[in-house]
């Protein structure tokens, strides 16, 4: 049987307090909206219906080809929004998955179940239901003696002795498609002036028409983002899952409440996180690395064996046994081999340090091409930009810079070459030379030892 999905994102979201729309509000480097996304791709082989209304276009631009898109001009409630839909999926499949767009914990295996049961029951709807005390704004399904669901109703309208239940509806269902978009057109307006969805149960009781359920075992699942407080918890719901997976795969995580890993990292085995450390988008660890305290990494790839403590690196890779730190900051484009130490206060953008290079503490690389063995003392800086354009400086093999050395880019350092402290070097130095001075000039040919 064919299932379609239809996911409905197109409320104001007001309680968010944002220009920035609900669904694209980022949850661990994310939007929200891509979880659910994620959670109903395996489900059909066609891209979900998402109903959209605020922030629509916004939201287009952001999911591109990920979703189909149609808009709900009026805010009449949950029937109507998924009546938008109907001139997309009308006689184009069997069964119609609806799910929110604002739950984002929600797993495919748990919808993936709904589908199933309503597959095998008869009747035209399968709810998702959770027994919690906490009933969070959701409605109560309300059972006959014999255990059948009679009716689902809204919280508002809920009487005193109704409002003791402790089964509340999801909010999600797995319909049988011909059925919804025949009944859809009988539901009535609600005293709010709303068409509800949950009146399609009632619907069904009318015709003596059976509704299954499938109750969800762990209720953070449905955690509805309504609020920033919200979002805050299902982050930390969301980081503990995260963090225990990566420890049960062999990571040791000092402090798991201190440790803020994205969803799309990937992190080598006996690798060691320390508190406070964020890994954060694409980023890939190896093996054996130390990393933290106190460090951010952002889309980037580091190799087995690497240290990176009190440090930034930002959309870079680094190859194995480099060791960064404290207090250094790797920007995009920057390149470290095998073998590579940066020191206390370095920073480096746009640049390749050949294997075995070391760059001393309070030091500036930028554009630079550096070769292997090259040491770079304490107080580097490239003066890559002139005020218009950067410039590139490129440092051969086994070149040693002096302390507090200004290379003035363009600028090219010969093979075994060395400036002394404190020079500005403004011209090419010659291989195996030796310059001093502002500006440097050569004093003689540096010792073959």
């Amino acid at each position: 049987m064919k299932t379609e999905v239809i996911i409905l994102a197109a409320g104001k979201g007001t309680r968010m307090a944002s220009s920035l729309p609900k669904p694209l509000h980022p949850l661990l480097g994310k939007p929200l909206i891509e979880y659910v996304l994620a959670a109903v791709q395996p489900l059909s082989e066609y891209p979900p219906v998402m109903v959209i209304g605020h922030g629509g276009e916004e939201i287009q631009q952001a999911l591109a080809d990920k979703a189909r898109f149609v808009i709900q001009e009026e805010l009449l409630g949950t029937g109507h929004a998924v009546q938008q839909a109907e001139t997309i999926l009308n006689d184009r499949t069997d069964l119609v998955l609806v799910v929110y767009g604002d739950m984002p914990l929600v797993r495919h295996q748990t919808l993936e179940k709904l589908i199933e049961t309503q597959k095998n029951h008869s009747g035209p709807v399968t709810i998702l239901t959770v027994s919690e005390e906490d009933p969070r704004g959701f409605g109560r399904v309300a059972r006959d003696g014999s255990g059948q669901i009679r009716a689902i109703i809204e919280e508002a309208h809920a009487t005193p002795e109704q409002l003791k239940i402790t089964e509340l509806n999801a909010g999600m269902y797995c319909f049988q498609a011909a059925w919804l978009w025949e009944n859809l057109k009988k539901l009535e307006l609600s005293p709010k002036g709303e068409y509800y969805l949950t009146d399609l149960v009632g619907v069904a009781v009318e015709a003596d028409q059976t509704v299954a359920s499938v109750q969800v075992e762990d209720s953070r699942e449905l955690l509805g983002i309504n609020n920033r407080v919200h979002l805050a918890e299902a982050s930390q719901i969301l980081r503990e899952q995260i963090n225990q997976s990566w420890m049960l795969s062999g990571v040791s995580i000092i402090d798991p409440q201190s440790t803020y890993i994205d969803p799309d990292v990937q992190i080598g085995q006996d690798t060691v996180i320390f508190p406070n450390t964020f890994l954060q988008g694409a980023t890939r660890l190896g093996k054996d690395c130390l990393i933290g305290p106190g460090t951010r990494v952002f889309n980037s790839q580091i190799g087995d064996r690497c240290e990176i403590e009190f440090s930034v690196v930002e959309e870079s890779q680094i190859e194995d046994n480099v060791d960064i730190g404290p207090f250094s900051h790797l920007r995009r484009g920057a390149h470290l081999a095998s073998g590579v130490h940066v020191g206390n206060f370095g920073e480096i953008k746009d640049s390749y340090l050949g294997e075995g290079s070391k760059m001393g503490h309070f030091s500036y690389v930028g554009n630079a091409q550096i070769g292997k063995d090259v040491n770079i003392g304490a107080g580097t800086v490239t003066c890559n930009y002139d005020g218009e354009e950067k410039h590139q400086t490129v440092i051969r093999d086994g070149v040693f810079i002096g302390s507090d050395t200004m290379l003035v880019a363009p600028v090219e350092i010969g093979e075994n070459a060395s400036t002394g402290a404190g020079s500005v070097v403004t011209k090419d130095v010659p291989p195996d030379t030796v310059v001093v001075g502002v500006p440097a000039r050569k004093i003689g040919k540096k010792d073959k030892k």
